[in-house]
């Protein structure tokens, strides 16, 4: 009975440190942001979590949400990976998006504008059946179309992220792998001899995304961050706190 007691006091310990990651908690507050890192294991059943309630929170996507929206404009057909994107001439915020856009500069440079393109072409109804096929987040296309991944119609959280990000590097999405293996080559933000990082950006206003995963020689690792932005100087954190994160836990070098 005793035993019993003792590995139940200790299992609860284990899920409220699994739920709090101190040493990720101190590189969040040495960047002097609030917000949230889940990084799991595809293969060693391991996870690290800070802050597991902002985790659990519906957020906004943002231009995270450009990793199934590629898919979905491939699929419909409108656009291809050599696709060139005639520029509208309103010019934007983004210096590099005041340009013709392929589909991977468009997705590099974040250019809301091609994906509001690629939305103007496919009604609300076509948008809510891929959010069910992919099991995408709260599934809501909301009145606006070109907006919803923007506006906060559609909501998701950093586990729902890995969960589809999960499902992409299983090819385990209802998409031709053509399409599938397109995208994961424009994910690619970064590539060295030991990983590959696969990963989207996303910014709302008051808060940003970072999410991705890693592929290294014997796991990948799939991560979902999300910090509130008091500014634009606050925007390379993102990457900043999940890069010192990934090489505190070993699990790149």
């Amino acid at each position: 009975m005793y035993f019993k007691i003792k590995m139940i006091l200790l299992a609860i310990f284990s899920i409220n440190l699994f739920a709090n990651d101190l040493e990720i908690e101190k590189i969040f507050k040495n960047k002097e942001v609030e917000g949230t890192m889940v990084i799991e294991s595809l293969n060693q059943n391991k996870s690290y979590i800070y802050n597991k309630q902002r985790a659990e929170t519906f957020l906004s996507p943002a231009s995270s949400f450009k990793i199934p929206h590629t898919l979905i404009a491939l699929n419909e057909g409108l656009v291809t990976v050599d696709s060139v994107i005639n520029w509208d001439k309103n010019i934007g915020l983004v210096e590099s998006c005041n340009a013709n856009q392929t589909l991977k500069s468009s997705f590099k440079n974040s250019c809301i504008w091609v994906y509001k393109v690629f939305a103007s072409t496919i009604d609300s109804s076509k948008y809510k059946n891929y959010l069910e096929q992919m099991d995408y987040g709260n599934k809501v296309v909301g009145n606006d179309v070109k907006n919803f991944w923007l506006d906060e119609s559609l909501k998701i959280n950093a586990f729902e992220q890995i969960n589809f990000l999960k499902k992409l590097h299983k090819n385990n999405l209802p998409f031709k792998q053509n399409d599938i293996d397109a995208l994961k080559n424009i994910m690619i933000d970064e590539k060295t001899s030991n990983y590959t990082i696969r990963s989207k950006t996303g910014w709302e206003g008051r808060y940003g995304w970072y999410v991705g995963y890693v592929e290294t020689k014997d796991d990948v690792w799939f991560f979902a961050m999300n910090i509130d932005t008091k500014s634009k100087d606050d925007l390379p954190k993102r990457k900043t706190i999940t890069l010192e994160t990934l090489r505190l836990k070993g699990i790149i070098n």
